[in-house]
């Protein structure tokens, strides 16, 4: 189920400029899914990407950072579900180049030029065949309109006015369970037809993804597949943003972070057997990562999570958590923590005014905020999450029947 997670309708999403798509059903994993996406990317398009921190990386990440630092430039993104590719050794690195040879040749651009995409089952060999068959499909149905119909739930847009220039942002993602960016069994693909220069882009990237796919967490699980793809198509004709201290860098990159967010916290909404949003802002840090930490260590907490999911304010388990997030000099005594409109401790003890009522009254709500303070700094962060629920367990362990 998902947690007041209301996607836009298909006609108010906006085409990009050099950006076409085109979805298949080539029976990947289950007959009669949209399970193969073609992007194509006009030339002159210019694209940064950040991927997953798991040491086992997926084969198609691995062919995707390979040819991003290649000199030729990206010209297609092709994107499977069903099957993650990854645990597939040396098989399975053939294989996505394999898929990026059909795609180039389909498209008639080099295999350097096409970023393989994989999401799915661990440690199954990818459908080559089937996914060149469909291909052909893909390639048919490439269209600027396809957004809604390549994401079909999640997906936002958006747009700002740079030097003159009205710049178009639109992104999709998927995403529902094994999500701890860094990022997440998560792909995420945002494009823009603002003129970037390649220094800027991947900056931007890093920056949009900190402050949104790597602020999610359903399972505390980091996937071996995550990516998010930032493509820049020029057409805009703005006067090209090359600087990342420039003002039209900043209202680029708040415009692209809003619609990341949007996109990840869509993803929390939809967490496997989520029944609750939960936002967790922790401030007065020494510093962004300690508060990340503290966040993080919150949200990844089962005990945590299935209070949550009871409405059971057993709200001792969120102090554990904050003791347990790894900052050795942390002064429990100057600890806060407010649950919505409750206070439920201060300096490191309950309030005085905080009563149980009142702390279900909050843990009922489909959407929860929680805000802890450190008194240590003037740093800050946020984490969305959202609870455990039976639906959680019984998703994932049939998650392959």
């Amino acid at each position: 189920m998902a947690v007041n997670l209301e996607p836009p309708r298909p006609e108010d999403l906006l085409s990009i400029s050099g950006v076409r798509l085109g979805i298949a059903r080539a029976h990947i994993r289950k007959p009669n899914r949209k399970d193969l996406l073609l992007v194509a990317l006009d030339e002159g398009t210019r694209v940064a990407a950040v991927f997953t921190r798991n040491r086992f990386a997926a084969a198609p990440v691995i062919v995707c950072r390979e040819h991003l630092a290649d000199k030729d430039p990206i010209r297609a993104i092709v994107v499977n579900t069903g099957v993650a590719n990854a645990g597939t050794g040396e098989a399975g690195i053939e294989d996505a180049r394999a898929t990026c040879v059909a795609v180039a040749s389909a498209l008639d651009i080099e295999n350097s030029q096409v970023l393989p995409l994989s999401t799915g089952v661990i440690m199954e060999a990818l459908p080559l065949e089937r996914i060149k068959a469909g291909i052909p499909a893909c390639v048919a149905d490439l269209g600027a309109g396809n957004w809604a119909s390549a994401a079909e739930a999640i997906m936002t847009t958006d747009t700002v006015v740079i030097d003159g220039s009205t710049i178009t942002v639109t992104g999709i993602s998927k995403g529902a369970g094994m999500i701890q960016p860094n990022m997440a069994t998560m792909i995420g693909i945002i494009a823009t037809d603002a003129a970037v220069g390649a220094d800027a882009l991947r900056y931007l990237a890093l920056r949009v993804a900190a402050q949104s796919f790597n602020a999610i967490t359903v399972d505390g699980d980091t996937s071996t597949n995550d990516t998010l793809v930032l493509a820049a198509t020029g057409r805009a004709r703005n006067p090209e943003i090359v600087g990342e201290g420039t003002a039209e860098f900043g209202r680029l990159a708040v415009t692209v972070t809003e619609v990341a967010q949007l996109l990840a916290q869509a993803i929390v909404r939809d967490g496997e057997g989520a029944t609750k949003f939960i936002t967790i802002n922790v401030d007065g840090g020494a510093s962004r990562d300690e508060c990340m930490r503290v966040a993080k260590s919150i949200a990844h907490s089962p005990l945590v999570k299935t209070a949550f999911f009871a409405s059971d304010p057993n709200l001792g388990r969120i102090l554990a958590a904050i003791g347990n997030a790894g900052i050795a000099d942390l002064d429990p005594a100057r600890v806060g923590l407010q649950l919505g409109d409750v206070t439920v401790v201060e300096h490191g003890a309950r309030a005085a005014t905080y009563t149980e009522g009142e702390g279900k009254r909050v843990m009922k709500q489909a959407e929860i905020a929680m805000r802890v303070s450190l008194d240590r700094g003037v740093e800050a962060a946020t984490v969305w999450t959202c609870d455990f629920s039976y639906d959680y367990v019984k998703i994932n362990a049939d998650y392959r029947s």
